[in-house]
């Protein structure tokens, strides 16, 4: 079984934008795929544009991250987490 100490951690930048939602999820993917704050830190940041979010990853030396559109339809659908986001690899 893998645990998070031992998979060798390769955390993707990624941002995150919820369908009628006001706000921006900014964080990482970590190698198990769970969606944690940068540095594999417990902090997700919450921003209220997308500026403000490749802002706050510039601050943090990163400039490309994947930006993943998530809506209510796609769980009520039930798609797979590999498939049926809507994803894409920005640079900034």
């Amino acid at each position: 079984m893998e645990t998070l100490t031992n998979v060798k951690q390769q955390a993707t930048p990624t941002i995150i934008s919820v369908a009628e939602s006001t706000h921006y999820l900014v964080g990482s993917v970590d190698s198990l795929n769970n969606f944690v704050g940068l540095n594999n830190s417990s902090d997700v940041a919450l921003m209220g544009s997308l500026v403000e979010a490749k802002n706050y990853l510039r601050e943090n030396n990163i400039f490309s991250a994947a930006l993943e559109f998530q809506s209510a339809y796609d769980e009520m659908c039930g798609s797979s987490s590999s498939s049926g986001r809507c994803s894409q690899m920005i640079r900034f």
